[in-house]
């Protein structure tokens, strides 16, 4: 836990706060001005040297994807609707760790613990819109993948670019309209005035635990949106990959059967390490009681590292198209060494 004695030197209404929670809400306060990350409960001591492998994987998180939108972006040959689709998950990928990681840093490292009521409603937002919107690309790519294995011929018509330019801004209307409410429903509910949250990050669970009244609707609501987005999503991306998988048994060729699979290996990947820790995360903080809290704000805040740090190296491994051109900006190739005239090799 959090000392309580530098709480209270850091923060003198410490203790009256504590104080008024045990009794009961304070109904004439909406909402305090401030709430209190925790960081990691029981490694507080600890802070400082976790930042370092923090640090460490947010910075390539950062070169990765910028160096999978600036590629993308800039080689025209890239411009085909698998390679766009990789330029979203990219985005997606550096929305989710930049609207957490700098915050838990600025936590790490200096100890700043305090965020605002409405900085912790926006970072909820942007946790959860940027997830659904995660969520409806994976859904995209694996559609993409469907098309390119078993309807080939019709790939061009059926999954054009400016159609993949649509189906981003379907996503992203899908995910605001959905979690928009989320943070909404919060703003006319009273919350205890004990402002500590046991996490590294505003999450809408770790919030809605704060509320002082009954929180049915809003747990509700986050339930059937987790339904319906992650249920939905992993629905149809299951019922692609066993077409896909249908197709793939007819051919009669080998070499086609593992171009086939080939093609699929860094969408699968992705997937999995996207989907496994978001939803252990969500039905962790309403069914996993006995886990330890530390080990829930861990794998947690890891969430926003682990996947966005290595969807790069995945593709850039798997895609050889790919890596050639990002070979070409950043001197990933040798170039031969042109001697001047008269000197010899070494």
């Amino acid at each position: 836990m959090i000392s309580e004695s530098l709480l209270a030197s850091q923060y003198p209404n410490f203790w009256a706060s504590r104080g008024a929670s045990m009794s009961g809400c304070n109904a004439s306060q909406r909402h305090p001005s401030v709430f209190l990350l925790q960081g990691i409960p029981g490694m507080e001591d600890r802070h400082r040297w976790l930042s370092v492998p923090f640090s460490a994987m947010y910075f390539v998180t950062i070169l990765g994807n910028c160096a999978i939108v600036f590629t993308i972006s800039t080689e025209r040959s890239l411009h085909k609707p698998m390679f766009l689709l990789l330029c979203m998950l990219a985005l997606t990928d550096l929305g989710m760790s930049t609207s957490t990681v700098p915050k838990v840093l600025c936590l790490f490292w200096s100890g700043r613990s305090e965020i605002s009521y409405g900085g912790c409603l926006a970072q909820l937002f942007f946790i959860h819109s940027i997830s659904a919107l995660q969520s409806a690309v994976l859904t995209a790519m694996a559609f993409d993948r469907y098309v390119a294995i078993c309807e080939p011929l019709r790939y061009a018509t059926l999954l054009s670019n400016s159609r993949v330019g649509l189906i981003g801004l379907a996503s992203v209307g899908r995910a605001v309209l959905l979690i928009l409410p989320m943070p909404v429903l919060l703003q006319h509910m009273p919350f205890h005035p004990r402002r500590i949250i046991p996490t590294t990050y505003c999450e809408h669970m770790a919030v809605v635990k704060m509320v002082c009244v009954d929180t049915t609707v809003n747990r509700m609501y986050g339930l059937a949106v987790a339904l319906l987005v992650a249920g939905g999503d992993i629905a149809a991306i299951a019922s692609s990959y066993v077409l896909i998988v249908r197709a793939v048994l007819r051919l009669s060729s080998k070499e086609a059967h593992r171009k086939a699979v080939h093609t699929c290996t860094a969408h699968i990947s992705v997937m999995l390490l996207s989907y496994t820790p978001s939803l252990f995360s969500f039905l962790s903080h309403r069914f996993g009681r006995g886990i330890p809290p530390h080990v829930h704000t861990i794998l947690g805040s890891l969430y926003f590292l682990v996947p966005p740090m290595l969807n790069p190296i995945i593709y850039a491994v798997k895609t050889k198209e790919f890596r050639d051109k990002i070979a070409k900006y950043w001197c990933w190739r040798k170039e031969p060494i042109i001697f001047a005239r008269g000197q010899k090799p070494l």
